[in-house]
């Protein structure tokens, strides 16, 4: 590849350095190609921090692109699924990228409001409920009790629960790259979520 044609990444991190497509190993190389040609078309989020693990890194991008592109889910759920799993792990980034998302598909504000200080929004929809309980006895005691799993799997089906079982699980993954590289906001951006008691 000529230089001249070389990718320009725009990758940020703390911890992990960005890395330049001339630094990168063929591995890394591949992985970047991946995600550049795929529904994504960015290196930003987590990214940086997967190079350099490459095959978790390809592996992780296309379950990542299964879960926002492939769902089950209304796009709306899925969003508030993500934001709900960014506010537990309080994960500025994913936040930071996903609350606009999550309004531009439907989700009311005054749940994404409700979600970033940590209580339980009112009003919402059935099947915002029926997402809403689920992710949070999951992410909140690692279980869910019968009644929320027959609430979710009557509302979305046993697919549209497990689409949301991988949503929460993805997200958690991403939410740890970033929060363990202190991944920063794009400059002007402030922190929005406040630590949770």
């Amino acid at each position: 590849m000529a230089l001249d044609a070389l990718p320009e990444l725009d990758l940020v991190g703390d911890r992990f350095k960005p890395l330049t497509y001339e630094q990168m190993t063929p591995e890394q190389r591949q992985l970047t190609d991946h995600i550049l040609n795929s529904g994504r078309s960015s290196m930003g989020g987590p990214f940086n921090v997967l190079l350099r693990s490459p095959e978790l890194g390809d592996l992780a991008q296309q379950l990542g692109a299964c879960i926002r592109f492939r769902t089950s889910l209304p796009r709306r759920l899925n969003e508030m699924a993500i934001i709900m799993t960014a506010r537990v792990w309080t994960a500025q980034f994913e936040w930071y990228y996903h609350k606009p998302l999550a309004l531009q598909a439907g989700l009311n504000r005054a749940i994404v409001d409700a979600i970033a200080e940590g209580r339980r929004p009112a009003p919402m929809q059935a099947d915002e409920e029926a997402l809403y309980d689920f992710c949070a006895e999951l992410l909140n005691t690692r279980q869910v009790s019968d009644r929320t799993f027959q609430a979710a799997t009557a509302a979305f089906g046993e697919r549209g629960v497990v689409d949301l079982i991988g949503a929460i699980g993805y997200y958690q993954l991403v939410s740890a790259l970033l929060n363990v590289d202190r991944h920063p906001l794009p400059p002007g951006a402030t922190p929005e979520l406040k630590p949770l008691e």
